[in-house]
């Protein structure tokens, strides 16, 4: 039977979803409680969950060049590297719904707004200390190539800071 995915824009309704399953992976993520979620919504390009069948399976948080609100080491690496880019804060799928393509799925909807939008650059970055294989692989087969590298959290954890041309 084929599953149906489909992508929506997040509703104060799906915050439960969204802060339960950021906490669950809060050890490649970083920790977001409501009040911060809250100001994703009010600032973020994108924010929107993704469903299988109807079921919430995982959310996005995308954001553009120039917001001076966000904090992020990465995100202010991208603005001072590009002038125009959409920068993939998060992406967080709910264990059970891996490994169906919907990653993929999602990452070619951001794509589509990007294209849209006129944005030339779709940007984010991957833990390499420790090591995320899985997610360089994933993200090489998407198109994306590595533009920079930084410790961050202290010097706690290495990203490979990658790019893709929309």
């Amino acid at each position: 039977m084929e599953r149906k995915f489909t992508i929506r824009d997040a509703e104060e309704k799906d915050y439960e979803f969204i802060l339960r399953v950021n906490e669950e992976n809060v050890e490649v993520l970083s920790p977001m409680p409501l009040e911060r979620l809250k100001l994703f919504k009010e600032h973020a390009n994108v924010l929107q969950v993704a469903e299988i069948d109807g079921e919430l399976a995982a959310f996005i948080i995308c954001m553009r060049e120039g917001d001076d609100w966000y904090d992020s080491e990465n995100y202010l690496w991208f603005c001072k590297t590009y002038p125009k880019f959409l920068y993939i804060d998060r992406i967080v799928l709910d264990v059970p719904f891996r490994h169906l393509g919907l990653g993929r799925f999602m990452y070619d909807a951001i794509f589509a707004k990007a294209r849209e939008d006129g944005v030339p650059v779709v940007t984010c970055e991957v833990d390499t200390v420790p090591y995320n294989g899985p997610s360089l692989l994933f993200h090489e087969a998407m198109g994306f190539k590595e533009v920079g590298a930084q410790y961050v959290r202290g010097g706690s954890v290495k990203v490979s800071l990658q790019a893709a041309e929309v």
